[in-house]
């Protein structure tokens, strides 16, 4: 062989070695809305029983939708998780999912917190649910005055209630169910009672929604359970002695239940590594990782047979759910953000 053709094919074989490599490489690329240090565990263990490893982009909800339109059909992305109904009815819509077929998925996950399934199988699967509950103070708040959501904008609360912002998507879940429930015109005199009930402008996260109540500074306030459930389960005095104030409502336990919501995902459309996506959303759906989402993040997981073995969430005791589908919830966005700025629910 002549020495520049022995160098081309040492090239070559170098060159397709290393390529080969590369195509064995188990990587997921994983585009995630949640923001919780507790999933570092659920990350680590799916590593370790599998081999795969994940690359993580963490962002907000608009930062990752604007990611994955611009990078289009050369998205790296494997697996997107949002964490909320309306997130991933957005995603949804986008086209951001593919269907997927899964046989430990379908049997695991309930279908009212699955995707549509046209015959082909869900776009999207949900893996922990958390309700939308109302706190309220024992000194200064009757408890069958804020009984329901609708309560909370009855005049009997005037300058008690504390919210987050009316457009956080957490919000905007809640509004759309009301809709759905009870017509546009009915929830925009909600909100306008809710504006006009306001002990502050709305503001902060959830925590600081309860932690206002525990102050005095709030009557009541509206959090997603499981930051109620963090706060108990703190050992921080100051979190000890604030909680004593505070009470706890299942909203609307005797009529339509208790608006829930869910963090989930699917498989994106264009994922490069199809096949070690579809294992990452099957892991989520195991004994192991379900436990995780009840312990790590207080939320409930999504599997019914799986035992929750949390104080906090066990001390809060059932619930009944509403019955509003996630679509429904999902397209009355638009709706929703239209009656919040009508009635500067801000």
């Amino acid at each position: 062989m002549r020495p520049g053709i022995a160098i081309a094919f040492t090239a070559f074989l170098m060159t397709s070695s290393a390529s080969l490599v590369h195509a064995q490489e188990k990587v997921l690329n994983l585009y995630s809305a949640r923001h919780y240090q507790t999933d570092e565990v659920l990350y680590s263990n799916f590593t370790k029983q599998t081999g795969i490893k994940i690359n993580r982009i963490e962002a907000d909800d608009n930062a990752l939708f604007e990611r994955i339109k611009n990078e289009g059909k050369n998205s790296p992305a494997d697996v997107i998780v949002m964490v909320d109904a309306a997130r991933i009815w957005r995603a949804e819509i986008e086209g951001f999912f593919q269907p997927v077929q899964s046989k430990i998925l379908n049997t695991r996950i309930p279908a009212n917190l699955r995707g549509k399934d046209d015959g082909k199988g869900p776009e999207w699967f949900g893996f922990s649910t958390r309700a939308r509950v109302i706190v309220y103070n024992k000194e200064t708040v009757k408890p069958a005055d804020v009984a329901s959501y609708e309560a909370l904008a009855n005049p009997v609360n005037k300058g008690k209630v504390c919210t987050r912002s009316g457009s956080h998507p957490y919000n905007l879940s809640l509004i759309g169910s009301m809709i759905e429930r009870n017509g546009e015109k009915a929830t925009e005199q909600w909100a306008q009672g809710m504006v006009a009930n306001f002990a502050r402008p709305p503001r902060g996260g959830d925590t600081d929604q309860i932690k206002g109540v525990a102050s005095g500074e709030c009557g009541v306030a509206i959090a997603n359970s499981y930051y109620y459930a963090r706060l108990l389960r703190s050992t921080k005095p100051e979190d000890i002695a604030a909680m004593k104030n505070v009470g706890f409502i299942w909203p609307n336990a005797k009529t339509t239940g208790t608006h829930f919501n869910i963090a989930g995902g699917g498989v994106a459309k264009n994922a490069p590594h199809r096949e070690a996506a579809v294992k990452f959303l099957e892991y989520l759906a195991s004994d192991e990782a379900q436990a995780y989402f009840a312990d790590g993040n207080n939320e409930w997981p999504a599997v019914q047979s799986v035992k929750v073995k949390n104080p906090a969430l066990e001390s809060l005791g059932k619930f009944k759910m509403e019955n509003v589908s996630i679509a429904s919830i999902g397209k009355n966005q638009i709706a929703a953000q239209r009656i919040l700025d009508r009635v500067g629910y801000k």
